[in-house]
């Protein structure tokens, strides 16, 4: 529906990524149940440091802010990683949380990243999307910029093909948490570590 060409809106030499910036793009999911959080990435193989975010052992290496809706509840009491899933850190329990997530180019991302903060988690359906698409794209090329080139970039959503269009409707996912939908893109440099999750609770 909104399959209009491709640019890229990250190459804006007048943004400059700073707390202020980067707050205001985390704005982009205040009304989502939506989890923001960047760690530390500590060596090698990060599937600890996104352990570690997920159980709220880490702060942001920057100080900026982040979204997180559990704060308070008495979920977290239970389960400091609630509503995650965490991913076992070695073995095969290792081997096969990687297998659920899809490594994306660089150009998907801005469009995932915009179609996590929808009603919805779909473009399609969102509400004057048309009128709010640049700002929302502004936003999330902001979150990207975070993690310069070279940096990886991951999904589990089953939206496939090597250059997913995340403005068409997601059919499916592999389940991060303990409920049945949920959209995200990890992000991984090679100083830091970002998760930018949203759920459906329903």
């Amino acid at each position: 529906m909104y399959s209009t060409p491709r640019h890229d809106p990250t190459n804006d030499p007048s943004a400059t990524l700073n707390a202020d910036v980067w707050s205001a793009a985390v704005e982009l999911y205040r009304n989502r149940y939506s989890f923001i959080a960047v760690g530390p990435r500590t060596e090698e193989d990060w599937l600890p440091d996104v352990a570690a975010i997920m159980r709220r052992e880490v702060a942001d290496p920057r100080g900026w802010r982040g979204d997180d809706p559990e704060v308070g509840e008495p979920e977290l009491a239970e389960d400091p990683a609630f509503p995650f899933c965490t991913p076992p850190v070695d073995g095969e329990g290792a081997v096969e949380w990687r297998s659920r997530l899809l490594e994306i180019p660089r150009s998907s991302v801005v469009r995932l990243l915009v179609m996590l903060a929808t009603n919805e988690m779909n473009v399609t359906r969102q509400h004057s999307f048309a009128e709010h698409r640049a700002e929302m794209e502004r936003h999330a090329a902001a979150i990207l910029s975070r993690f310069p080139e070279g940096s990886k970039l991951f999904t589990n959503t089953r939206h496939g093909g090597e250059n997913p269009d995340f403005y068409e409707r997601v059919s499916g996912c592999w389940p991060m948490s303990q409920y049945a939908w949920d959209f995200g893109l990890l992000a991984v440099s090679d100083d830091e570590v970002g998760l930018f999750w949203s759920f459906d609770a329903s």
